[in-house]
């Protein structure tokens, strides 16, 4: 029955002048979105967009559902400006949607006309649509009751500059900004619960994401890499395409857990990773860091370490789960689709080398101290030679 969507969007409506290059942006990840299920058109009209797909309805709005930018999408018979045509639509859409839905038993169908003209040129104003549509469909639909507090079905009706649309269904969309709008940033990405979660929480405010794993083959294996993979593919699914950085990080731990003192070596760790991640950053023409951090959750994540770890950078980095705690984290994770990956017992380097007690509020001088006895930029430049990227597809 429905081949065409009606997309609508949130914060993009507020961008005054910017507006259109949000808005290409979101069309554009609409058809990257859509590529999978088929051949899609988008236009738009004003403060709405259009998609047109012959594809299966439910592949589409699953799709759909998932594109960040978007805060709701409805399927829509696309009618002309005339109001026999937009009657005979909305009782359509009614009958469509009554039989997705029981009235408790003995009770009749109720519904709602919610009619919106954005077109002034059109003749009747939204209250008079609401009941010229009203009464239409309550002598067309026997049994029928009206209820405008909470009625079972709502028919909309908008009327816009060249057609009218009508639909009785809204499915919520990820909302946020369109993924790429507001710039790059590389993920930090583990196996575990946290960096997933925050990678979206980047992508859902417009950031588009490249992702870094740093591998300690043989200390984990290709399932800890796999693991990885299979979060970003999941990632992906938001935004299309993900690209993963895998660096071995294998050479840089042995020399940590050789040379610098057991309470600081996670701190050590977490400096070296943050300045491959910042080389990486510059490479791909990425503004910021995103990594899992929440303060207070492990010794890495005080103030004071994080301090002395950012000080190897002069990127900025993103922490957007700063403000959750634990279980927060993990229902967004368990939302997204990442929490039963990320609990698969597969070891990442993190997890391998973790001393019994580290360091909770190091200082930098100790820090600097601690890695005298590292070749830093010999091991900086090792790693990335071996860094390899892959390209992740949702």
């Amino acid at each position: 029955m429905y081949n065409t969507y009606l997309i609508r969007y949130g914060e993009i409506g507020l961008k005054g002048k910017n507006r259109p290059q949000f808005e290409r942006r979101l069309m554009d990840n609409i058809k990257r979105a859509l590529k999978k299920v088929g051949p899609a058109r988008v236009e738009r009209v004003y403060g709405r967009l259009v998609v047109e797909s012959e594809a299966d309805p439910a592949r589409v709005l699953e799709r759909l559902s998932r594109v960040f930018g978007i805060v709701g999408i409805s399927p829509v018979l696309r009618l002309p400006l005339d109001e026999e045509a937009i009657c005979a639509g909305a009782l359509e859409v009614l009958r469509d949607a009554a039989g997705r839905v029981q009235p408790p038993a003995g009770s009749p169908l109720t519904f709602k006309v919610e009619a919106r003209r954005s077109n002034k040129a059109f003749p009747r104003t939204s209250p008079e649509l609401n009941g010229l549509v009203g009464g239409y469909l309550l002598k067309n639909y026997p049994g029928l009751k009206v209820d405008v507090h909470n009625p079972l079905v709502r028919v909309g009706v908008e009327i816009r500059e060249k057609n009218a649309f009508v639909y009785a269904a809204e499915v919520p969309g990820a909302g946020g900004l369109p993924v790429g709008a507001a710039g790059k940033a590389l993920l930090l990405i583990s196996g575990g619960i946290d960096s997933p979660v925050a990678g979206w929480m980047a992508m859902k405010r417009g950031i588009e994401i490249e992702a870094a794993h740093f591998y300690s083959f043989p200390f984990t294996g290709e399932k800890s890499l796999e693991k990885v993979r299979d979060l970003c593919r999941v990632l992906a699914g938001y935004t299309a395409r993900i690209r993963l950085h895998v660096v071995h990080f294998t050479e840089i731990q042995k020399e940590i857990q050789k040379h610098c003192p057991e309470e600081l070596r996670v701190t050590i760790m977490r400096r070296m990773m943050f300045r491959l991640a910042a080389r990486i950053a510059r490479q791909r023409g990425a503004l910021a860091l995103v990594t899992g951090e929440s303060v207070g959750q492990v010794a890495s994540q005080t103030l004071e370490s994080m301090l002395v770890i950012n000080r190897v950078v002069d990127i900025p980095v993103l922490r957007p789960l700063v403000g959750m705690d634990k279980l927060e984290i993990i229902q967004r994770a368990q939302n997204i689709g990442t929490y039963d990956l990320s609990i698969l017992p597969y070891e990442d380097c993190c997890t391998l080398f973790l001393p019994k007690h580290p360091a909770t509020r190091p200082r930098p001088d100790q820090a600097e101290r601690a890695e005298e006895p590292l070749a830093v930029e010999e091991l900086l430049n090792g790693a990335l030679e071996w860094t390899v990227m892959e390209e992740i597809r949702g």
